[in-house]
């Protein structure tokens, strides 16, 4: 499946400034494989030395947060768009 990873603009740095990468996959897990592959800096910010997804990052595919579905499991359709979003914290 052609899926379009979309990179927020906190981590475009580690993708040469690039911010949607098309890869083939069948499940999340294996595009982030694929994005892993092709820029691996973006490794350590995604996942911890356990390689599991940090607790800070949310994965969403077409607007529904994988959290709710399958997990890095979820399974991919053609032209399925997923967004990588960090979550931000802060106060006064």
């Amino acid at each position: 499946m052609r899926v379009v990873i979309q990179i927020p603009s906190a981590l475009r740095a580690l993708t040469g400034n690039t911010n949607q990468v098309e890869v083939n996959a069948e499940t999340v897990g294996e595009a982030l494989a694929a994005l892993l592959d092709r820029y691996p800096s973006i490794g350590r910010y995604l996942f911890d030395e356990n390689q599991r997804l940090r607790s800070f990052v949310n994965i969403f595919i077409n607007d529904q947060d994988i959290k709710t579905l399958n997990g890095l499991e979820t399974r991919l359709k053609d032209s399925d768009k997923i967004l990588i979003l960090p979550a931000i914290a802060g106060g006064f």
